[in-house]
């Protein structure tokens, strides 16, 4: 007997089944696999399974913008709670644990020597000081400079610096000076800011300027005369004639007539004070009202220069006697170059790579001085400066075979530098004697180590290893190392191990050659001859002329600590301005380098000409 089976498939039933109900049960499990196989409706499916359980629904969170799990919020909300407790717990460990402060390494010598260099620039001011000034033993001086001698056009001439031990204003190192300053900035002011005085010695480069600025027209295009000198030196007059050598007077105390000496043909001053207006242009560029008179000034002065052609020291001037200029040609290469600089006009470009004008400044000639950098000859700076240009613009046609000529000579007397070479004798100490044995070595000698420091950090900027003296070749560090061996010798490592920087290591020179350090400031005024007792005596000064670089050592590397030889004991503008550089460009961490683009700041991009064509073929 067969029946149907509910869910759909046969089902056979034996009535003589003889099965109990139990076994009917289990057997109710071995059921048709192709009834399996057919999809069960709802229905069917809750008679297998029996009822079905109700899902648990989820619950949310409202935050108002969005809805998200609650199971998420918890979480989210306990992991911020439990990070806030970690890293509160991990600062509070911070904050009560005791702490090693790891402190900076002490500044190098060249940058505790910058330090008093810089000072000797405070103490040599005159006219009315800031209150910065922090030189306790200075005051107020020569107030009425200008305005005493009826025959002079330019009335205020107060302010400037002293030359050096005396009173005189001269513009001719003064000015080189400034530009020493301003180039020294100009490739390091990294430095200076590292050391904290960059703005110490843009204050100083100012007061310069600022002074420059009173000694000729600045607000005119074109000028015939500038105030040259203030104070006279020749003691030819004798007692008659009280002037600023024949008395020993604090600067504070003069009584005496300080005449002013103008020129109207002064192309080598008026070049140089060019390039110092120019040069200090670029380092006051964020200052552009200011920058823009120096520039202008800078014009002025260049055009004079060009114009009105002669030496300001000619003719046995009073000039003649303490800074004879020997010609103006450098003055015409160094001022070109600085004014291209400052104002991107090629003209200047084109003046200052004139093959006819380095030969009359001595470029191709050579000679026992050739290289050496000083207030009288700017060759060296020149072509230093002019190769920066070839190795950092490499402006090409027509200026690629002048710049290449600067660079080798550069390269030339770079290798006059070194020990290898015979072109300048040493001491026994190693002092280079660039003047030949003559006195007054170390202004020269801090020149030539600021320019090879320099050209090495130039070489190093252009990813040059160094550079060939004949066959051979020497890496950057050469140069340095000559920078440094002669430095360190000015500081102290020298046969004396004297210092012949004052203020500077232990034993340094205590009677150096100056009137205001040697007088006491004591609320007595010495007149001119009165003073010369202070000028006289074999006791040390009572003032200390701080970061006073003195004249220098002999060739036998001897020194004399007598007020009275100015060859050994008197420092100068030029001379400090020298040794700034060098000890800046010496400081710090060697891989600060120099600026490579704040002097081409005004340098428009430079597109090179093309070559003119060959000339036609003929038969």
């Amino acid at each position: 007997m067969y029946g149907r089976d509910p869910w759909g498939g046969p089902l056979e039933i034996n009535a003589t089944d003889s099965a109990t109900d139990d076994d009917r049960s289990r057997n109710l499990q071995d059921l048709d696999k192709a009834a399996l196989s057919r999809p069960l409706d709802e229905t069917q499916q809750s008679w297998l399974l029996g009822p079905t359980e109700q899902k648990k629904k989820k619950k949310y969170v409202d935050l108002g913008c969005i809805i998200v799990s609650r199971k998420i919020f918890v979480w989210t909300v306990g992991t911020l709670l439990v990070s806030g407790f970690i890293a509160g717990f991990i600062t509070l460990i911070v904050k009560t644990v005791p702490r090693h402060h790891h402190r900076h390494p002490p500044p190098d010598n060249y940058t505790l020597a910058l330090h008093k260099a810089l000072m000797f620039f405070n103490a040599q001011r005159s006219g009315k000081l800031p209150k910065h000034n922090n030189v306790s033993w200075r005051g107020n001086s020569c107030l009425q400079d200008g305005k005493s001698d009826p025959s002079v056009l330019m009335k205020d001439l107060v302010g400037g610096y002293y030359d050096a031990g005396d009173a005189i204003k001269f513009n001719f190192p003064k000015s080189f000076a400034m530009t020493m300053l301003s180039w020294s900035v100009i490739e390091y002011s990294a430095k200076y800011e590292a050391a904290g005085e960059l703005n110490h010695i843009k204050d100083i480069i100012k007061w310069g300027t600022d002074y420059l600025l009173k000694t000729f027209n600045n607000t005119a295009d074109t000028i015939d005369r500038i105030a040259a000198q203030v104070g006279v030196g020749d003691t030819s007059g004798g007692e008659s004639a009280p002037n600023d050598h024949y008395c020993w007077m604090r600067p504070e105390d003069i009584d005496y007539a300080r005449p002013v000496y103008e020129c109207h043909s002064c192309s080598d001053l008026a070049a140089e004070m060019a390039a110092a207006l120019a040069s200090a242009s670029i380092v006051f560029k964020d200052n552009k009202a200011y920058s823009q008179k120096l520039v202008h000034g800078a014009s002025t002065l260049f055009k004079f220069a060009r114009d009105q052609r002669g030496r300001y020291s000619a003719g046995g001037s009073d000039p003649a006697l303490f800074y004879n200029s020997s010609s103006y040609w450098d003055e015409f290469v160094w001022g070109g170059a600085w004014l291209y600089y400052a104002t991107g006009n090629s003209t200047y470009l084109q003046l200052a790579t004139n093959p006819k004008l380095a030969k009359h400044a001595g470029a191709f000639w050579g000679g026992p001085d050739y290289g050496v950098l000083s207030w009288d000859n700017k060759l060296a700076g020149a072509q230093v400066l002019l190769s920066r240009m070839r190795l950092f613009l490499s402006p090409g046609y027509p200026y690629e075979e002048i710049l290449s000529t600067f660079q080798n000579q550069t390269s030339i007397f770079m290798c006059s530098f070194l020990p290898v070479f015979t072109s300048f004798n040493r001491t026994k100490g190693g002092l280079i004697q660039l003047n030949h044995g003559r006195p007054q070595p170390l202004q020269y000698v801090v020149n030539a180590a600021f320019l090879a420091a320099l050209y090495s950090d130039y070489l190093d900027a252009a990813d040059t290893p160094g550079w060939y003296c004949g066959p051979n070749f020497y890496s950057t560090d050469v140069l340095r190392d000559f920078a440094k061996t002669q430095i360190d010798y000015i500081l102290g490592k020298n046969p004396r191990k004297m210092s012949y920087v004052v203020g500077f290591g232990n034993l340094y020179p205590k009677r150096v050659h100056h009137r205001g350090a040697s007088i006491p400031k004591n609320n007595v005024k010495y007149s001119c001859k009165g003073g010369w007792k202070w000028r006289d005596t074999t006791k040390p000064n009572p003032n200390t002329l701080v970061g006073a670089m003195v004249a220098g050592p002999d060739k036998h590397d001897g020194f004399h600590d007598v007020r009275t030889n100015y060859n050994y004991t008197e420092p100068t503008l030029a001379g400090n301005a020298g040794l700034v550089a060098a000890l800046v460009a010496l400081s710090g961490d060697k891989s600060t380098g120099i600026d490579k683009n704040t002097i081409f700041s005004a340098v428009p991009p430079m597109f090179p000409t093309p070559p003119p064509p060959p000339a036609p073929w003929q038969p």
